[in-house]
């Protein structure tokens, strides 16, 4: 059927004779040489990043064009099902903040994908390390924000498709040279028609720490469980903190609920990335605080939609509705709404130094099979006793926020 597809839209036949290039250059379709020899056959030196779909290599073409080359893995069947995905909807969509697929190759049981090449990599290859982060002053943070929202704000409501990415997280935001960032890896996005606001799955794939909670417990996917995904990066962006569970001598703390305790006490201005030397807008810096915590509410009736995120985003004077709790992700004594924490804490390293604890911890990049028993520990650990806020889970409508 994949193949099929491909011929329809006047590709070449995948068993057409090799000659080490493409003839037609509009062709998505490149031959298996033509990438051994862009990318000095997938040299270790030439590997840009590495994840669970495969690798990714960086090559040069013969006219002189940069690629970059998903190397899926070859044993795996979930890894076609990805590719399929990718090439079914990137080609498809055209965007400045979406990445642009050039191609594929399905040769000798490789599985290859091939993208414009971005000079900056992905986001979290800036956002944390201590020694690029430097790089990433307010100024370029906020235009990364701005930019994840519209290229979210296209996927939800302005292409011709209504599409749930369901993978949002930094490694999956590219940034060219002038470091605008390009939203990528559309292995697990799905289609919504026009009259559905969401659905629901058995089949629960995506990243600890991004995913909203009423996905990973009941499969419930929409455009709030993305926005959930783009508040975790906009508060990953304000504080250079990744969101990972992290283990204290007494608690469990994640990045929201973080956030949290110092917004609570109108401190949240300390949760800034203390690289950028205090040198930001506050005002801008707070809005984009409010703004991050508005998307991982709980209850997701109470996130705003992405065309309202945009028009906080740009807005000088938007009035907000009152925050509730974040999903927290942690042990219920530190989550609670009666947790108790004191100025002299907040204004100490004692938070502090729990979150750059959790900063290192890369326990949860393993193990995304859905329905393992390990997996299903995680997210209990992550999510606590999570029950939606809605009666049924079959019949269910999402009211849009208006910005007040």
């Amino acid at each position: 059927m994949f193949i099929l597809l491909l011929r329809r839209k006047g590709l070449k036949r995948l068993g057409a004779k090799k000659t080490g290039h493409r003839k037609n250059t509009n062709s998505l379709l490149f031959e298996l040489s033509e990438l051994r020899n862009a990318t000095n056959n997938f040299s270790e030196k030439n590997k840009l990043g590495e994840g669970g779909f495969g690798r990714v290599y960086k090559g040069l073409l013969g006219n002189g064009q940069q690629i970059a080359v998903k190397r899926l893995s070859g044993t795996s069947r979930q890894g076609l099902v990805e590719m399929k995905n990718e090439v079914l909807f990137v080609a498809k969509l055209q965007h400045g903040n979406l990445v642009r697929l050039l191609g594929c190759c399905l040769e000798e049981n490789e599985k290859l994908l091939v993208y414009e090449y971005l000079t900056n990599t992905s986001l979290d290859k800036f956002l944390f390390d201590p020694a690029k982060k430097r790089f990433l002053d307010w100024e370029t943070r906020f235009k990364i924000i701005e930019g994840i929202g519209r290229g979210l704000l296209y996927l939800h409501e302005d292409s011709r498709l209504r599409i749930i990415h369901r993978d949002l997280k930094a490694n999956s935001i590219l940034l060219d040279a002038n470091m605008n960032p390009k939203i990528s890896d559309f292995g697990l996005a799905k289609i919504l028609s026009i009259d559905e606001t969401q659905r629901n799955t058995n089949q629960i794939a995506g990243t600890y720490g991004y995913m909203a909670p009423e996905y990973a417990l009941h499969g419930l996917f929409s455009t709030k469980s993305d926005v959930f995904s783009f508040g975790v990066l906009i508060l990953e962006i304000i504080t250079g903190r990744k969101n990972s569970c992290f283990q204290g001598s007494d608690h469990a703390m994640d990045l929201l609920s973080y956030v949290w305790q110092y917004y609570k006490k109108g401190m949240a201005i300390k949760v800034v990335d203390r690289s950028l030397c205090d040198k930001f807008q506050t005002q801008e810096v707070l809005k984009c605080v409010q703004i991050g915590l508005l998307c991982v509410q709980d209850d997701q009736l109470l996130r705003p939609n992405v065309a309202s995120l945009t028009l906080m985003l740009s807005s000088h004077s938007v009035m907000f509705p009152a925050l509730t709790k974040p999903a927290f992700n942690g042990d219920e004594s530190i989550c609670s709404e009666d947790f108790s924490i004191s100025s002299k804490d907040l204004n100490s390293t004692k938070l502090d130094e729990q979150m750059d604890g959790a900063s290192s911890d890369e326990s949860w990049k393993k193990d995304n099979h859905a329905g393992s028993s390990r997996r299903k520990k995680r997210l209990k650990q992550r999510y606590g006793n999570y029950t939606p806020p809605w009666v049924s889970v079959n019949d269910v409508t999402l009211p849009e926020m208006e910005v007040r």
